[in-house]
């Protein structure tokens, strides 16, 4: 296994598209430069000279450099960053899964700050923070204005320190302030459960340092109360990502010794490669793999898998592992289509450069990029249909997003038309008491109408599949 590959494989916040971005760390540049183009780059001399010279008010040069790299970075996708010297430390900060915030996944919507999620237990999720809650100011800043690394970067800040964030509520028509003090946040990633007699469910909500272990652990609880498991769940809705070793792990957990799990390619010779389901390609200490444990009824257990729209990346990877591999029934609605891989160099002691270097593919060769994974059977959140599933933002909806390398691509007529049709359903939604709106209820619960769904998959009941989502078909080669 190649060396700069084995080192890490980090998913860090993708707070673009309130998803996680896969990266792989490196802490080596490349041997030799490409050829410098001489006559561009003494054009950007010549504008450095006379910003610095003409100007109407003296300008840091420092700024000027920095944001010139961070402009050019910034152009390729929406993924790839320049790191300063303090969002380099929050990045490391959070390849260890640990930071100190209030604890919410974001994206952005009309220049203001969107709630994706709340982190599960954490200061936002306590003060009662909601998808779709809009931050309009941090303490007394407008966040109009305000790029998503500046907004975290007022959100973040030392322990037991006190942040006001003003917010909008949509769907209630209301702005209100919540003080938030910030604590270090340390997710946990693995939930479970014997939902009912003979069958189990097993939730993960990021992939981070601990997830397989604790994910063993899960599994062993869940077949001590439960000896004769005759079906299990895997929940990874809006699970955004985490660390690729870890969801290659996850995805070994259920499949047959050896085969492919997922595959990388790139300009790079170390950006192409197969991961598989075999513990070189795991584990983190040699000879210490954390699947040894598991009952060896979990490789053929029946076997539902959620997602949704805010599966992206590392849940990606693992669901289209079992979909190709016919593990189990994926069901839900498409993910989120982040399936590319960003590279972290640094470039020098205290800055550094994240870059996309490769996309994923999955075992039969499909491209995750700006498509995603496609269920099985799909079905909405609710029984009132996915009244706001459409209306959420995909990879294929970021601005300059990679294409999936796999075809030009296609507008999708269908889907349009079923955003239009949601954003109608909402703003009638909207008109009601809020006592009479739908609610997606809590996950894991009784009334959770997806996992309802998917038990009745695997009893062989009727399940009641979606009559109106569409596959969202970008990048996709027209057929004659």
């Amino acid at each position: 296994m190649s060396h700069k590959l084995k080192i890490a494989g980090w998913i860090s916040v993708g707070a673009l598209a309130g998803a996680l971005t896969t990266v792989s760390l490196q802490t080596v540049a490349r041997g030799s430069l490409a050829p410098l183009p001489l006559e561009e780059l003494q054009q950007l001399a010549a504008v450095f000279g006379m910003v610095k010279t003409d100007y109407v008010e003296p300008v840091d040069e420092h700024k000027l450099i920095t944001d010139a790299i961070a402009g050019m970075v910034a152009s390729l996708d929406p993924h790839s960053q320049y790191f300063d010297k303090k969002s380099f430390k929050e990045f490391r900060e959070g390849t260890s899964g640990r930071f100190v915030g209030v604890g919410i996944e974001i994206s952005q919507e009309d220049g203001l700050v969107k709630v994706v999620s709340p982190i599960e237990g954490s200061p936002a999720y306590r003060a009662g923070l909601k998808p779709n809650d809009l931050i309009t100011k941090i303490d007394d800043t407008a966040v109009k204005g305000l790029s998503l690394s500046d907004a975290v970067k007022r959100m973040r800040g030392e322990p037991q320190t006190k942040v006001m964030l003003t917010i909008f509520r949509k769907d209630e028509n209301r702005s209100f302030p919540v003080t938030i003090t910030r604590e270090e946040i340390r997710t946990q990633s693995v939930r479970g459960k014997v939902v009912e007699p003979g069958y189990g469910w097993i939730r993960l909500s990021q992939f981070q340092e601990r997830t397989v272990d604790d994910f063993v652990k899960k599994v062993e609880e869940i077949y001590k109360a439960e000896p004769n498991l005759r079906g299990l769940v895997l929940d990874l809705r809006n699970d955004p990502g985490g660390l690729l070793d870890s969801a290659v792990a996850i995805s070994a957990a259920f499949l047959p010794e050896n085969v492919t799990v997922v595959s990388t390619n790139g300009q790079l010779p170390e950006s192409k490669f197969v991961y598989k389901a075999a513990p070189e390609f795991y584990q983190r200490r040699a000879g210490n793999d954390p699947l040894r444990r598991l009952p060896a009824a979990l490789k053929s257990v029946p076997l539902v898998v959620l997602v949704n729209e805010g599966s992206a990346s590392a849940s990606e990877i693992v669901a289209g592992a079992l979909q190709d591999h016919h593990r189990g029934t994926i069901l839900g609605s498409q993910t989120f289509g982040k399936g590319s891989v960003q590279t972290v160099r640094p470039l020098g002691p205290d800055t550094g450069l994240k870059l996309t270097t490769a996309r994923y593919y999955t075992p039969s060769g499909k491209s995750i990029q700006a498509k995603g994974i496609v269920p099985d059977v799909m079905v909405d959140d609710s029984e009132d249909g996915a009244i706001f599933a459409v209306l959420r933002t995909r990879e294929a909806d970021l601005d300059k997003h990679l294409s999936s390398g796999q075809g030009a691509e296609v507008k999708d007529a269908a889907r349009e038309k079923a955003r239009e049709a949601a954003v109608k359903k909402a703003e009638e939604e909207a008109k009601k008491p809020v006592a009479e709106r739908s609610k997606v209820p809590e996950f894991g619960s009784d009334k959770d109408f997806q996992l309802v769904q998917a038990l009745n998959q695997l009893k062989g009941r009727p399940v009641l599949v979606s009559k109106t989502q569409v596959v969202e078909r970008k990048d996709e080669k027209k057929e004659n």
